[in-house]
């Protein structure tokens, strides 16, 4: 998180709001909340959580040196570590508070900093995809009306979402922060942290399929946002989800629907390719500056809830008109070759509509697809990553570029489909630049889709150079 160096708290409110044991000085200042040691500066409270790789225990006299005033750890994780830790907190000058578990300490430190701020508006936006997108376009929304906080980039999970708490400020007049999830249980710990009074699920789709078992399961897990919604809130869907009854069950108020035939106020839209859209609402007119259906319908989700907040036409329009695509989301690169960058994230479905878009552009040259793989699909993996490769054999692609082991599947599904150009299956990085430099000419459309921890994103200054 970004250096703040406004006193947040002091260590005797921490050891109180985390229901922790305190030891050092009780006065020890907080400015900002840290989970890793490398972003660690004076004046942070580091929360020393385990992780799958790493133990943050490990990193607390480290995070000391670098000058943490304060740490939250667990009494096991302090104990084994005593001997060390204890005179670096002396030299420090700092605190520690000890938790029996240093996760559930940052999260309850995280609701009670939120419960300072009784009057804020509170939007949880969850989904399998275009979450992140959709935040974006109402907080721009919100701002015009509002003194919005806004999550920022990926603190949405069970840690990054209590860390995003402490951006909180008296100021604000409305938050609206992401709510992801990978397992069950999660929704339940992010609901106790910010307790959305207004909230919308996007979709229920396949993203992290491999680990919740379904999409039912999903769908159970992403229902918990509505969860803490009093009558005086609202709860918004897409109007064409499988999943639209099921979501409406049992909730306090009325689910509303968001889509081009449900949104009160829409009065249509035209494609403009790589530009956007041109879309009309209660009689404005909004250059929506973000490229493909997923993202129009982002759109219309921010404005059905911007709607009911109280925004107007021109507040919504200034709003999305304001939207800039993030680090890996419908990304546009112009210049020898245009790439449209979409590797943050992928899964069948979000890949599905990636191939759909490029295939529908009006494009004059070459369509070229590097299609990386789609993690976290568990036993299902194989099966999606044929279908992935048949659909790229089909499309109007002249070469494909399989990127990951996973996608030899895809690259063999995209050959039986018929595909007459070039395949290149690879799971070596240098031989994919290879292929893609090789591959590369002047007036190409390029799509890089893949999961995040395939980091496509590399290919982009090899083809940008040439």
């Amino acid at each position: 998180m970004a250096e703040d160096r406004t006193v947040l708290f002091r260590t005797d409110w921490l050891s109180a709001a985390a229901e922790g044991r305190r030891i050092g000085d009780p006065g020890a200042a907080v400015s900002t909340v840290e989970v890793d040691s490398r972003a660690v500066r004076p004046g942070a409270l580091f929360a020393a959580l385990p992780g799958e790789r790493a133990d943050g225990h490990d990193f607390i006299a480290p995070a000391l040196a670098a000058g943490a005033t304060a740490v939250l750890a667990t009494e096991e994780g302090w104990k084994r570590r005593s001997a060390v830790l204890e005179p670096a907190l002396a030299r420090a000058g700092a605190a520690a508070v000890l938790v029996p578990d240093a996760l559930e300490g940052l999260q309850k430190a995280a609701r009670a900093w939120r419960l300072r701020f009784p009057s804020l508006t509170r939007v949880g936006i969850t989904g399998s995809s275009g979450k992140t997108t959709t935040k974006e376009c109402l907080g721009r929304i919100l701002s015009r009306k509002f003194r919005t906080a806004v999550n920022p980039g990926n603190l949405n999970s069970e840690i990054g979402l209590p860390q995003a708490m402490f951006l909180l400020r008296p100021e604000h007049e409305a938050g609206v922060f992401e709510m992801g999830i990978n397992h069950a249980g999660e929704m339940d710990a992010l609901v106790r942290v910010w307790e959305p009074s207004h909230a919308l699920v996007t979709n229920i789709g396949t993203a992290h399929i491999g680990i919740l078992g379904s999409r039912r399961a999903i769908a159970q897990e992403k229902k918990k946002i509505f969860s803490r919604i009093s009558s005086e809130g609202s709860a918004f869907a897409w109007e064409d989800d499988e999943f639209l009854a099921f979501l409406a069950e049992g909730l306090p108020v009325r689910l509303r629907t968001f889509g081009p035939r449900t949104l009160e106020g829409f009065e249509g839209c035209r494609d403009a390719g790589l530009d956007g859209w041109i879309l009309r609402y209660r009689g404005a007119e909004i250059a929506f500056p973000l490229p493909g259906a997923h993202n129009l319908l982002d759109a219309l989700a921010a404005t059905a809830l911007a709607d009911a907040l109280g925004c107007g036409p021109a507040e919504i329009r200034e709003g999305l008109e304001g939207v800039t695509a993030l680090f890996g989301r419908s990304e546009i690169f112009r210049g020898r070759v245009t790439i449209l960058r979409d590797c943050y994230n992928s899964n069948p479905d979000s890949a599905a509509r990636a191939l759909e878009f490029c295939d529908s552009l009006s494009w004059p040259g070459r369509r070229i697809y590097a299609l990386g793989s789609m993690l976290e699909l568990g036993p299902a993996s194989e099966t999606a990553h044929r279908a992935l490769g048949d659909r790229a054999g089909r499309s109007r692609a002249d070469a494909l570029l399989f990127f990951g082991a996973e996608t030899a599947e895809a690259a063999r599904a995209a050959r039986e489909a018929g595909f007459r150009g070039p395949v290149v299956h690879t799971d070596d990085f240098d031989d994919l630049a290879r292929a893609a430099g090789d591959l590369a000419r002047d007036g190409d459309l390029w799509l890089l889709k893949a999961s995040r921890g395939m980091e496509l994103e590399r290919l982009t200054e090899i083809l940008r150079r040439g």
